[in-house]
């Protein structure tokens, strides 16, 4: 016989826990000694690790109360009826680690005005994703919709695109200091850049883009970040400037 303490310290449950088990009857003592202590034998133990299996893939402890009780219990069917489960809990955690992921990255673009990045983020995801979709596909070519895949995204964790929300965030906070400042015309340099890394020879594609993107109507229907006019019509005003000493560069 082994004594509750010794069983805790082989499996790691709690004699806490080994009471409670015995309390609903998931798991009863073989015995007890003279002072009521529980005591174990193999069998109970391999019925333990059995519980913490099944306890670990999810099911509830009635649930494995009843599946070790009963020699007719159809595993195949509640194992896949699990499964089934799980995968649908993966996909809503994949939805809340998309929105936490949008909401991060709006607080970057917005800065200290946390609560309009939230508002905003919460405006985006009460929108038809499907709608969106479809509506991608009736304004965008085959071709387009290929780089449209290329376009930064809010909820995606890639250097491209958290390189993208933090230029944003840095041409909104210099904002005051006027589009032609040497720091906005260096963010809108290196906005240039990342542009020509991935749409060389798109401008026909990007022209459309930026189009829609400074049509509030058009962004919401893309499914865009709802970017400040204000800060699109800066972000233009500063790339003209920059687009137009890059042209007529100045003599030392």
């Amino acid at each position: 016989m082994i004594h509750i303490n010794k069983v805790g310290e082989l499996t790691g449950v709690t004699v806490r826990t080994l009471r409670y088990y015995d309390e609903i009857g998931l798991l009863k003592p073989a015995s007890k000694t003279e002072g009521g202590h529980r005591l174990y034998t193999n069998d109970e133990i391999k019925k333990l690790q059995q519980v913490q299996f099944l306890k670990k893939i999810g099911f509830p402890l009635h649930e494995i109360k009843n599946m070790l009780a009963s020699s007719e219990w159809d595993w195949a069917d509640n194992l896949k009826r699990q499964l089934s489960f799980v995968i649908k809990e993966q996909e809503n955690l994949k939805k809340i680690e998309l929105s936490l992921r949008e909401m991060i990255h709006g607080i970057a673009i917005e800065g200290e005005e946390n609560w309009i990045a939230i508002q905003k983020i919460m405006q985006l995801s009460s929108k038809d994703k499907e709608i969106q979709q479809y509506y991608r596909e009736s304004v965008f070519k085959d071709r387009e919709m290929k780089l449209w895949e290329k376009v930064p995204n809010m909820t995606s964790d890639s250097s491209d695109s958290l390189e993208w929300i933090a230029l944003i965030g840095q041409l909104k906070r210099y904002m005051k200091d006027g589009p032609k400042a040497p720091k906005v015309q260096s963010i809108i340099r290196r906005m240039n850049e990342k542009r020509l890394e991935e749409f060389e020879g798109e401008d026909e594609f990007i022209d459309k883009l930026w189009e829609m993107r400074m049509s509030t109507n058009q962004s919401e229907k893309l499914g865009l970040y709802p970017i400040d006019q204000e800060v699109l019509e800066f972000m233009a005003e500063a790339y003209a400037i920059f687009i137009a000493e890059k042209n007529n560069p100045q003599p030392d």
